[in-house]
């Protein structure tokens, strides 16, 4: 079982596609391929942290298919963007505001919002949000999980953390 984090894909949401620019012609292109994004690396059986805003504006019934749809055991933490019809649907193993949680030896904060600082920030607990659609400069052990800073889909915590660590290692290169 892995485990995967992704957050901001506002399913049903005409905003992001004018907003965030994303690259898909139309709302039902957007879904389709963010499902299809989700299914090809999540398992039936893993485990999903979406950190928020999943979905704003379909149906009761479009967000349970949405639901059903995507696999994975899949946990909610709230975004200013999750509506009733979101919170209340099946299919969440659970829904919070803010989760603690050890993955890999790794201790985590998730929460939807960046935090400025967080509990145990100072020993080397790392906070994983949403919310910023790629748009906000990191801060060490801070890293954003939405799919606008993903190519669209879940990631793992080994990517995250690479991915800044590949970007200084790049930076940092002298090229002859």
């Amino acid at each position: 079982m892995a485990i995967w984090f992704t957050s901001d894909t506002h399913f049903g949401d005409p905003r992001v596609l004018r907003i965030d620019r994303r690259p898909f012609p139309d709302l039902p292109s957007h879904d389709a391929a963010l499902v299809a994004n989700w299914n090809a690396v999540v398992a039936p059986d893993d485990e999903v942290w979406h950190l928020g805003d999943f979905a704003l504006g379909p149906s009761e019934e479009r967000i349970a298919e949405l639901l059903g749809a995507l696999h994975g055991i899949k946990h909610l933490i709230i975004g200013n963007n999750d509506g009733p019809r979101t919170l209340v649907a099946a299919g969440w193993a659970s829904r919070a505001h803010y989760a603690e949680i050890v993955v890999d030896e790794h201790r985590l904060v998730l929460c939807h919002y960046a935090f400025r600082t967080w509990n145990r920030m100072g020993r080397g607990v790392i906070d994983l949000h949403g919310h910023s659609h790629g748009k906000l400069k990191p801060i060490p052990r801070q890293y954003d999980v939405g799919v606008d800073a993903h190519a669209f889909a879940p990631v793992s915590l080994p990517t995250i953390l690479a991915s800044r660590r590949s970007t200084k290692l790049a930076r940092d290169r002298v090229e002859p």
